[in-house]
This record gives structure tokens, C-alpha cells and sequence, in this order.
């Protein structure tokens, strides 16, 4: 939640600026098996990953007229090692007034936001929606994700909520404009909040950008319709998505998920499924991969828990879905399974 805050919400704070932050780390056991004949595998092995584990500065001032400035400067770290890029996270400065927040800077996007709210999993861990959903599994085992962004040099808004609804968009700077191509992206989303339902749909569209594993395309867009429903102690999420790239098919995926809170324990079962999206005129096969999860998450308090969790990937020949986070070196057609203990404190 930390990772994603409204300038609304900042307002609230008492201190001109903030300190906040995020520790999560897991301990994991992975493999890749399977693939075509004379594939090398990934030999089982114990690793120990960093989950976004973040750290971040916010404040606001007070304008006056019902105006408020405000800025974010959020870094990732790993507590298990020391390789990270200083503010790589939401960071940014912005005004809000009742007709909602206009920032400038580098945030994550309206499809990636809103979309991962339907995640139980939080868009980390090796069970999280970019194992299978965000376009990812198309071509190879790295290719893929590029729905799941934080974009730079980019001006967002945000609207209030309007009995609920709520509006956001994004346009990033096509800053490396060249005389062969003009990258651009834009996202939008509309969301409904109300008592136990989240609904929405968002909407994608990359101009010019390049795509791992494949050459320059033209476009890509994508559409996602989601939602949440909550009655007692269960949750029930559902997310569907399609993508359209130039020279390519049409790719969908989908992903459901249910929550039951007992007391402090929380059962959480997570299904993704991708397929198509193939070459156009290829004579391959279209790629399909299902990604199972399992968790048990103990809830400490509102600020610390334990989760234990089980992730297996099936990709036919033509697919490379992997993990949500921390994934492995695969090639198309490989399987992976993990089991991942982890413990997360926010403060």
C-alpha cells in the first residue's frame, strides 16, 4: 500500500515530511525442469531474495485555497545484498486540490496499480501476477512484463472519488524520440469502491518501444476488466486481460484467487493462466502456461507477517512464464516449482 499512496492520503500525515518503509525477505527453494531435448535445467537450490523492500521520504505543504504541494522520494534495497540504484521507486512532486492530484516524475501506472490490487500476493513473492499476467510468457523466459511498469519521465492525475469512482492516467515523455521512432506509453484506469466490491477496467498502449526477446514493435495495448468481492471472512478476486501487439495475436490471460481469513491465519489460493499471442504466420504452436499457488500467511499484527508459500509454473513449448518475482534463467518450455518462507514488516 506504501508503494502506491495518494497524494490524499499523504495530506493526512501530522509531519511536514514522512519517513516509511518496507522490509520483506524470503527463503526459497527453486528448480526449472523440462524443455525441449538437451535442455540444460536449473538444478534445485536454496536462495534467500528480497521482496521490494523499500525506503522513502514524503511530506506535503499546505498552499493555502485548498492547495497542497506535495513530493515522494522512494528507494528500493535488498537486505540481502547491496546492488541497488538510489530512488528507483514512486518518486515525485505534485499539487492537489478538490479536483484531485497532478504529479511529475516516475510512478508506477494506472493498469499496474489498479490491476495489482487484485493480487493477494502483492505483485511479489514467487506466486505474484507477473509470473503469468502483464503480457509475460510470449517469447521465452524473459520477454514479457512490459504491462507490469513504472514509468519515467512521466505526469499522472488522479481523481477524487466521486461516490466511489475513481480516475487515473499517465502519459510518459517520449523523450527518446529518434528520426525512426517515437516511444511514447499512455494508461488509464477507472475503478468503483464500495462496501466488500472493487471493480474496474484499465487500459495500456505503448508506441515504438522496444520488446525483450523480439524486434522494434509498433504498438502494443492492452485491456484488463477485474474486480473483488469480499462476504465474511473470504475474498474472492478475479482479473482478465487481453494484449495486441503489431505482427503478433491476440494474447489473453486470466488469474482468480481466494482469501480466507481465520483469526490471524489467512489461507490464499492463486490461479494464472496466459495463452496465444504468437507470431503471426508462425508455424510454431501458441504458447499456454498455468501458474498454481498456494499460501499460509500469519498476520503478527497490521504491520508484520509470515508467509509460507508453494508456486508451480507448466509451460507447453512455446511458453516462458516463470515466477512472480526473483525468477529463474529459463528457456521456453520449462517448468518451475518453489517454496518460499518469508517475513515482511512495514514501518
Amino acid at each position: 500500500a506504501g508503494a502506491c499512496v495518494a497524494p490524499a492520503a499523504m495530506a493526512q500525515t501530522a509531519n511536514p515530511v514522512t519517513l516509511y518503509g518496507r522490509v520483506h525477505a524470503t527463503f526459497e527453494v527453486v528448480e526449472a525442469t523440462g524443455g525441449a531435448a538437451g535442455t540444460p535445467e536449473v538444478i534445485r537450490r536454496n536462495r534467500v531474495n528480497d521482496q521490494a523492500s523499500l525506503l522513502g521520504v514524503r511530506g506535503t505543504e499546505d498552499l493555502g485555497g485548498g492547495l497542497n504541494a506535495f513530493f515522494q522520494l522512494e528507494t528500493a534495497f535488498k537486505p540481502d545484498e547491496n546492488n541497488t540504484t538510489f530512488a528507483a521507486r514512486n518518486s515525485g512532486v505534485g499539487v492537489q486540490g478538490g479536483w484531485g492530484s497532478l504529479l511529475l516524475g516516475r510512478w508506477d501506472t494506472p493498469w499496474k496499480v489498479t490491476t495489482g490490487a487484485v493480487d493477494p500476493f502483492g505483485d511479489v513473492t514467487l506466486g505474484g501476477f507477473s509470473a503469468a499476467m502483464q503480457g509475460r510468457g510470449l517469447v521465452g523466459a524473459t520477454a514479457g512484463n512490459q504491462f507490469d511498469r513504472r514509468d519515467q519521465n512521466v505526469v499522472q492525475y488522479w481523481s477524487p472519488s466521486w461516490a466511489g469512482v475513481a480516475v487515473r492516467a499517465s502519459y510518459a515523455a517520449n523523450e527518446g524520440r529518434t528520426a525512426a521512432a517515437n516511444p511514447q506509453r499512455w494508461s488509464g484506469s477507472i475503478t468503483y469502491t464500495g462496501g466488500p466490491l472493487y471493480i474496474g477496467f484499465a487500459a495500456d498502449e505503448m508506441k515504438d518501444n522496444p520488446y525483450t526477446g523480439a524486434a522494434l514493435l509498433k504498438k502494443q495495448e492492452g485491456a484488463a476488466g477485474f474486480g473483488t468481492f469480499t462476504f465474511g471472512p473470504v475474498k474472492l478476486g478475479l482479473l482478465y486481460e487481453e494484449f495486441k501487439r503489431t505482427g503478433y495475436g491476440k494474447q489473453k490471460a486470466t488469474m482468480g484467487n481466494i482469501v480466507w481469513t481465520l483469526g490471524n491465519n489467512q489461507l490464499i489460493y492463486q490461479y494464472q493462466q496466459s495463452k496465444d499471442g504468437q507470431l503471426s504466420g508462425s508455424a510454431l504452436g501458441q504458447p499456454k502456461c498455468t501458474v498454481n499457488s498456494g499460501g499460509w500467511q500469519y498476520n503478527f499484527s497490521r504491520r508484520t507477517f509470515f508467509l509460507a508459500q508453494y508456486t508451480k509454473t507448466e509451460n507447453n513449448e512455446e511458453a516462458g512464464c516463470g515466477f512472480g518475482n526473483n525468477d529463474l534463467t529459463i528457456v521456453k518450455g520449462q517448468d518451475l516449482k518453489g517454496i518460499s518462507l518469508g517475513l515482511r514488516h512495514i514501518f
